[in-house]
């Protein structure tokens, strides 16, 4: 997915990043969707979709529990963002695992 890199999908990527953090801890009451943070969002160059990564600590059965419940969210979630944002065309969303803190804390010297 190529990046935006205006100004406008910056703030867009911003205020939908907060919108969602938000809606986790207000709106959404899926108990898979716990201590699930939200980490950025990045918009293609049309702004069409939001790539939004999230974090998350557990096993691998937490992990997937957590992305099925995101998956399964996500329409309620733009939906509310269409509200909120007051925009007229609301991006897709697709979720992501962030991983990059987790490869810099585990990262092998060797490797």
């Amino acid at each position: 997915m190529k990046q935006a890199t205006s100004r406008r999908s910056t703030r867009l990527s911003d205020l939908i990043m907060r919108e969602i953090a938000q809606m986790l801890v207000e709106d959404v009451t899926d108990p898979r969707l716990e201590l699930v943070t939200i980490s950025g969002v990045a918009l293609n160059t049309d702004l069409s979709v939001a790539k939004v990564l999230y974090t998350l600590t557990g096993d691998e059965k937490r992990q997937a529990q957590a992305a099925a419940g995101l998956e399964q969210a996500k329409g309620y979630m733009r939906g509310l963002l269409g509200h909120r944002l007051k925009i007229k065309f609301v991006p897709e969303l697709r979720f992501a695992r962030d991983t990059f803190l987790e490869d810099m804390v585990y990262a092998h010297p060797d490797a």
